[in-house]
């Protein structure tokens, strides 16, 4: 009878098997950790019962998530970077920010973000190194929603440089080149000095990069700057300001912009009072952040490193 009883649980079919993994989970502690899984094996299950792969297909989804491992060190996230191709990192971003408390929208934090730049004061330069490109200035408010400025906010800020690498990833560039942490005044008020952003082709050397080939995708993102805006007391903003064309815009590799964080960059050819040291042509852009009450957190870092 034993033999028997055992005999029986046995899988033996293909439409046994969810069951029985999902039993074998049933004992999860975490509940949290509980639905997630359960909810996991059943759309995976799912999946694989609807495309039937063949086993050859199998073996190189199991190779291509392996690289993608392989191909992760303190300069390169090619984790993120595939959430990100994939839509997945969006998807997360607008299901737990969407706005709708009239806050400044979110974007994806990315690959790159390192963490631990440099102090700056308002008015100081984030170009580090002898950086070509169009100088930028950047200013702006943290605010409430009803505009009410926030003393002391703080900004750690991030871009690519104008040929579309981050200094991480140039060894042309000084460490945390075009990378800065400033505070607003008491008008909540902030200003930095850089240099125009340009678009740039997401890193295309590991897995995610023969992906978008073979799906034929362009690996572009359109031109922006990373703020992770915080303040106590408030929800922390992790967004993107955009400068680019509608098309760029439109093809985002990584499907992140969105017309609310759309920048106006404007350009001046001609030399002006309020910027007596500009070098002609230059840009301006004033943008104001809204943040939300809420618990002050903040990201683990993707990267830490810069390329040997």
């Amino acid at each position: 009878m034993k033999h028997q009883a055992l005999t029986q649980s046995l899988i033996s079919t293909e439409e046994e098997v969810t069951p029985v993994v999902l039993a074998a989970m049933e004992r999860t502690t975490d509940p949290r950790l509980k639905v997630l899984m359960a909810s996991a094996v059943r759309h995976l299950h799912g999946f694989i019962r609807e495309t039937r792969p063949t086993e050859e297909e199998f073996e190189a989804a199991m190779r291509w998530i392996a690289a993608l491992g392989h191909h992760t060190d303190t300069s390169n996230n090619e984790v993120v970077l595939a959430a990100d191709v994939l839509g997945a990192s969006t998807l997360i971003d607008l299901i737990n920010n969407n706005g709708m408390q009239g806050e400044t929208l979110s974007a994806l934090l990315g690959p790159f973000y390192r963490g631990q730049a440099p102090a700056c004061a308002n008015g100081d330069c984030i170009a580090r190194s002898d950086t070509p490109g169009s100088t930028l200035y950047f200013r702006g408010k943290v605010t409430e929603t009803d505009g009410t400025p926030i003393a002391g906010a703080k900004l750690d800020v991030w871009q690519a440089s104008p040929v579309g690498l981050y200094e991480n990833q140039d060894t042309g560039q000084e460490d945390f080149n075009l990378r800065g942490v400033l505070h607003t005044d008491a008008d909540g008020r902030f200003n930095f000095t850089s240099v125009k952003p340009a678009g740039y082709p997401v890193p295309t050397d590991g897995p995610v990069g023969d992906l978008l080939r073979a799906q034929l995708r362009n690996p572009m993102r359109p031109a922006h700057i990373h703020f992770i805006v915080s303040a106590p007391g408030h929800k922390t903003l992790i967004t993107q300001i955009f400068s680019d064309s509608q098309e760029a815009l439109l093809g985002d590799v990584v499907f992140g912009a969105k017309r609310q964080i759309v920048g106006d960059f404007v350009q001046h050819d001609q030399p002006d009072a309020a910027y007596p040291d500009a070098t002609l042509p230059f840009f301006t852009c004033e943008y104001d952040f809204k943040l939300v009450p809420g618990v002050s957190t903040y990201p683990i870092p993707p990267i830490t490193g810069k390329t040997s």
